[in-house]
């Protein structure tokens, strides 16, 4: 697909095995600093909380500068951060706030890093092979964050914590420089030079005018709830020998792991299935299926079915992700993508420090169990609310109206806008990104 993805799937993949370890390795530390559930979520929110106070600032800015420069700044301070953080835990004073606030920051260079990463995809490889480079881009993921990022958190937490946060902060550092390997135009020609809120303003008008797009954003960020109350928490279901499961922190990694042999089959045959059944029935049975296997933990609580249930929700969750991305990119023009991608974050990764601080909240007051049942039934309904509205026909239509002018080997430009969907109007809305370690729209 030409050099630029290359370096851009590269950096991807070790960013991404940075994200895995400090992932598992931050829930592994935070296991042995505290077993209040509410204290464990605080974690999983502070990583969240970015993504609820800077999205839209972050795509304002991907519309403006270099969006492979901020990537390489955003890759850099994660890397500056978890070192500070490895400074704390090596003498030995490292502690729940120090470890929460860490957290929050490594979030906010996430926000920019990610922002910039789905914006700047469009303008590295043509428009008819977003869909096979999505999927390329999901899987490295994927294989980075659970099938080498997580079994690693669970290796390096017998060396300690400084080892656990260390390793990820040099695979951000060199992910930095491998972005610097990408050559081209990453700068829309014609940036704004309006006041920041104006542009933050277009975008959500943009993304909330647009029926198809609005109701996939509002149904993103319901499942993200639901997820994000649910993994917050449930680490404490199965890790450690008073947990529900009782497995090792090491064996904790592994489980982690066997979510990415389904994610790459569900990411690299996302497109095949869509040829074949249809892209929005692929992405309703995807959603579904994945709201269901949430219960499989809290009914069958053993290794075995666990594991299974993983590389399940690995497969929906990717192939969902792979369709949902690429529609997105496909219905918003090159000049507005930075600032449509993070109104939609706003809207689906902001539920998620909502989300898991309601889940320690609840656990606290209610036991695990009533956490993990609540967010598989509202994922199951929004799921039957959505599957009615969202339909073949009015995604047909808003793709058609989306058609750029020109078509082009390189990056299209679309003249305008495209018009909302003249099919059935959206009232909810869709899709799935991962949310334990998937992304969620």
């Amino acid at each position: 697909m030409g050099r630029s993805f290359r370096w851009l799937w590269t950096a991807s993949g070790l960013s991404n095995i940075g994200d895995g370890v400090a992932v598992v390795g931050v829930a592994l530390i935070a296991v042995t600093l505290t077993r209040s559930p509410l204290l464990i979520s605080l974690v999983s929110a502070a990583a969240a909380l970015p993504w609820l106070l800077l999205t839209l600032h972050a795509g304002a800015l991907a519309d403006r500068y270099d969006r492979r420069r901020i990537m390489v700044m955003a890759n850099w301070t994660r890397a500056g951060v978890l070192t500070a953080v490895t400074l704390t835990a090596w003498l030995g004073v490292l502690n729940l706030p120090v470890l929460v606030a860490g957290a929050f920051l490594i979030g906010i260079a996430e926000v920019f890093a990610d922002t910039s990463a789905q914006s700047v995809l469009p303008m590295a490889v043509p428009r008819d092979r977003l869909a096979s480079a999505n999927g390329k881009l999901i899987a490295v993921q994927t294989v980075g964050n659970n099938f080498l990022g997580a079994p690693l958190a669970g290796l390096l937490i017998g060396f300690g914590a400084a080892a656990t946060l260390g390793v990820p902060a040099l695979l951000y550092a060199v992910a930095g420089l491998a972005l610097l390997g990408m050559r081209g135009r990453f700068r829309v020609e014609n940036p704004s030079t309006r006041p920041l809120r104006a542009d933050i303003v277009d975008g959500l008008r943009y993304l909330w005018g647009h029926r198809v797009l609005r109701a996939l954003s509002v149904f993103a960020g319901v499942l993200n709830f639901a997820n994000a109350a649910y993994f917050a928490v449930f680490v404490l279901w199965v890790v450690g020998e008073d947990s529900r499961v009782g497995l090792s922190p090491s064996g904790y990694g592994v489980l982690a792991a066997t979510l990415a042999f389904g994610a790459v089959a569900g990411s690299l045959l996302a497109e095949r299935l869509a040829r074949r059944a249809g892209q929005v029935r692929v992405l309703i049975t995807a959603d579904l299926a994945n709201s269901l296997l949430l219960l499989v933990p809290v009914l069958v609580p053993t290794v075995a079915a666990i594991g299974v249930t993983a590389v399940l929700l690995g497969a929906t969750n990717a192939a969902s992700n792979v369709l949902l991305v690429s529609l997105r990119q496909r219905l918003v023009p090159e000049e507005l993508l930075g600032r449509v991608h993070a109104t939609n974050r706003l809207i689906a990764m902001g539920a998620t420090p909502l989300g898991a601080a309601s889940g320690g909240l609840l656990g606290a007051v209610a036991g695990l169990p009533a956490v993990f049942c609540a967010a598989a039934a509202l994922c199951v309904v929004a799921v039957v609310v959505v599957s009615r509205p969202v339909t073949t026909r009015s995604v047909s239509a808003a793709e058609a109206a989306a058609q750029p002018t020109t078509d082009s080997t390189s990056t299209p430009i679309l003249t305008s806008a495209p018009a909302p969907a003249p099919a059935p109007i959206l009232t909810s809305a869709s899709a799935l990104t991962p949310t334990s370690d998937t992304e969620r729209g």
